[in-house]
């Protein structure tokens, strides 16, 4: 099993852009908690799950508009790369590198 504790500078390539922010994730077993913080909001990071190299996550933003954003992601050597579901916006891809 992957190991995903840690403090990550994460970026997403929406389709409005590249939007930065800082993500904490807490790994407990297969369990996943957290905060993720962009544009001066942070919220928690929910329903998180790692099942062998592979991480799941959720995390409800209001800017710039109220959507969850579902994460999948799996660590590359010492980064954090994968895709997020962006509701009615498609998916795009994220990646981050330790803070």
């Amino acid at each position: 099993m992957a190991d995903f504790n840690g403090t990550w500078n994460v970026i997403i390539n929406t389709p409005m852009g590249k939007q930065e922010g800082t993500l904490v994730l807490n790994q407990d077993g297969s369990e996943l908690t957290g905060t993720m913080s962009a544009q001066g909001d942070t919220a928690q990071v929910k329903n998180g799950t790692v099942e062998g190299e592979t991480a799941k996550w959720q995390v409800d933003v209001t800017k710039p508009m109220p959507l969850t954003l579902n994460f999948t992601g799996e660590k590359a050597g010492d980064n954090l790369n994968g895709k997020v579901a962006l509701g009615a916006f498609g998916n795009a891809d994220f990646e981050g590198t330790p803070a």
